[in-house]
């Protein structure tokens, strides 16, 4: 009988068997770097992008099935799960469980299918660069609003329309500020299922560097970041964040 794991919430413990480790050494490595480095940081800043999302069921847009990827082919869209039906997955609950222990300074996202609010990120630690799908945002104030408010005007008069950032617009005044001004503080920057390649939101990893601090990159595929990183990963998210997560947790005994 092979040893495996068994998940719970955020995190996983390991059963006892008489087989194999559930994970390699190496992972296993990795993942406790990750977490003493985690355990040490005065001002971790995590960014994610679209990877982080796939293990909900929404596609990424550079894997090897990604949206981008298969419009280069001439290929059209794979089928998906609605919008509004996803949930957040154990890699966004590994975050929110971050944010509840006190070890989340500020989270940047280029996603804009509403899972990191979902999973419990408060508003104001959180950063959404492209927008997102159930937000309206002033044209004038750029403050939000739940589409389902149904408002059509913000009370500073300007008009309300779909968050989403497309693709020559110019991103939130707001959450790309915020996003410059975490990034050169932070001296733990995580980048979570993100290729790095679109900017400005590219850039807040080269910020973080300037201003020292260590980078991690948890991607599936490569980044222009690489060579830079300190620590690296291309397992699952749900293979390294919530474990590393939950070891973190041991060193701070916390529950």
């Amino acid at each position: 009988m092979e040893e495996r794991t068994t998940r719970k919430g955020p995190g996983f413990r390991l059963d006892s068997g008489d087989g194999q480790k559930a994970m390699s050494k190496d992972l296993q490595e990795r993942i406790e770097t990750f977490a003493k480095l985690l355990f040490k940081s005065r001002y971790p800043v995590f960014f994610t992008g679209a990877g982080i999302s796939t293990e909900s069921g929404l596609p990424d847009f550079r894997g090897p099935d990604g949206l981008w990827t298969r419009r280069d082919k001439g290929l059209p869209p794979k089928p998906g799960r609605p919008w509004d039906a996803v949930e957040p997955n154990s890699g966004h609950m590994a975050l929110a469980e971050l944010q509840r222990i006190g070890k989340l300074k500020f989270l940047i996202s280029q996603n804009v299918d509403n899972l990191h609010l979902k999973s419990g990120i408060r508003p104001d630690l959180l950063a959404e660069l492209h927008g997102n799908l159930t937000k309206l945002r002033c044209s004038r104030c750029d403050k939000t609003y739940d589409q389902s408010s149904e408002k059509t005007s913000c009370p500073c008069g300007g008009t309300l329309t779909s968050s989403v950032v497309n693709f020559g617009q110019a991103l939130p005044e707001r959450d790309l500020s915020l996003s410059y001004e975490h990034s050169r503080k932070s001296d733990l920057f995580v980048v979570v299922g993100s290729s790095l390649v679109v900017t400005p939101a590219a850039d807040m990893p080269r910020e973080a560097l300037r201003g020292e601090a260590q980078l991690i990159i948890l991607n599936a595929g490569d980044t222009p970041f690489d060579s830079y990183a300190h620590l690296r990963f291309r397992e699952k998210i749900g293979e390294v964040l919530p474990p590393a997560v939950q070891r973190l947790k041991v060193l701070m005994d916390v529950k």
